[in-house]
Order: structure tokens, then sequence, then C-alpha cells
């Protein structure tokens, strides 16, 4: 059975329906940073995402290849997440995407080290044709969090960053949101095949003690 993360870390990927604070630990990710409107067609979302995805199924596929890395094992892609924030903002202002800023990230099996996503990168953009000289190689630490699971479309998430909002008050939390520590989503659902009132969206925020 090939590793997969949503079922081996649930406690990060498939959160209740109530918020609930978690530690969350370093991981690695193959990352490509943007500006602007997610939804535009054809924009530098939806090719950065092109991108994460390219790279990523040439890591899942390298043991096919002469390109061996070490401590293998086969594993399912882990979701596409996305990092966002808007300029002089605290929060999300999702009636002005043209605004929001992006990291989009998809995670990276530990094994996977600095040079095997560098070949990737170069495996990449050769056999797809595809300039993935954007991506890069990025740890991040997130820490004391928030989450909960979003039912529905993207423009319902201000409601349920309330409830997060309103449970972190309950419990002498505070949200710690910063240029280091960013509004954080996991995307569970394929919204080209699946009805937005039906798409499942982790939403994770920073915090620290009030």
């Amino acid at each position: 059975m090939a590793f997969d993360f949503k079922k081996e870390y649930k406690e990060f990927y498939m959160p209740g329906k109530k918020p609930e604070i978690v530690n969350v630990p370093r991981a690695n990710y193959i990352a490509v940073r943007g500006k602007g409107d997610p939804n535009e067609e054809g924009g530098a979302y939806q090719q950065a995402v092109s991108i994460l995805y390219a790279v990523a199924y040439t890591l899942k596929m390298s043991y096919k290849t002469d390109h061996k890395i070490e401590g293998f094992i086969e594993y399912v892609v882990p979701p596409l997440e996305g990092f966002w924030w808007q300029d002089g903002m605290e929060g999300v202002d999702y009636t002005d995407k043209s605004s929001f800023n992006w990291i989009s990230v998809i995670r990276l099996p530990d094994f996977i080290s600095k040079a095997d996503f560098d070949w990737a990168v170069e495996t990449a953009t050769k056999k797809k044709k595809l300039d993935c000289s954007a991506a890069e190689y990025l740890t991040i630490e997130e820490g004391l969090c928030v989450q909960i699971m979003h039912l529905g479309p993207f423009d319902d998430e201000p409601a349920t960053v309330a409830q997060m909002d309103a449970y972190l008050k309950e419990h002498g939390y505070a949200n710690d949101l910063s240029m280091d520590r960013l509004h954080h989503e996991i995307y569970l659902s394929d919204a080209r095949k699946v009805a937005p009132e039906k798409w499942k969206t982790v939403i994770r925020h920073p915090i620290k003690k009030a």
C-alpha cells in the first residue's frame, strides 16, 4: 500500500467541523509564489498549480527512472495547499481576490532531499515542456495553530473563520498572523469534479496564548 499523508496524519488533514488546536511540525514542500486572483483563467495561480503537480508527479514516479532516491517508498501525492495574505491587512478580504499574495504548495515526503527536488525540476521542465524554474524547496514550521474543516465554497469561509476566532477567545488564545505565519488552506476536493457546496477545505491559522 502506498503511503498516504491524509490517512497517516489525520490530525493535520482531517479535522472535525469544530475548531481544534494542533501543533504542526516542520515539513518540506514544493512551493511556487505569486500574486493575483486564483480564479483567473490561465493566470499565475493556475500556472503555479501546473508546475507544482509536474514536479510532484516527477518525484512520485522517480522509482521508474535512473534517479534513485535514498529511502524511497511509494506514496500518494499529498493535496494542494496554499498560504494566503494581502498587503497591509490582517486576515483575508475575500471580495478583493486580485490583491491576494500566495504561496501554493504540495508537501514532500521527508526522504526527498533538495538534490532530488532539483533533479525533478530539471526533469519535469524537459519532459513536460513546462518551465518549472519557479518551483522552490521550502521548509515551513507552523507550530501552534487552530484548524477546522470548512464545507462549501471558499467565499463562505468568513463564517467558519469567525467560529475559529470565537473558539480562541473562549480558550485563552489569539490569532498570530504575520508575514512569517500565514492563513493556510488545504484543499481536499477536486474543484473541477465536486460541486462547490461539497468542497472540503482545511482552514488553519497560527495562534499564541492570549
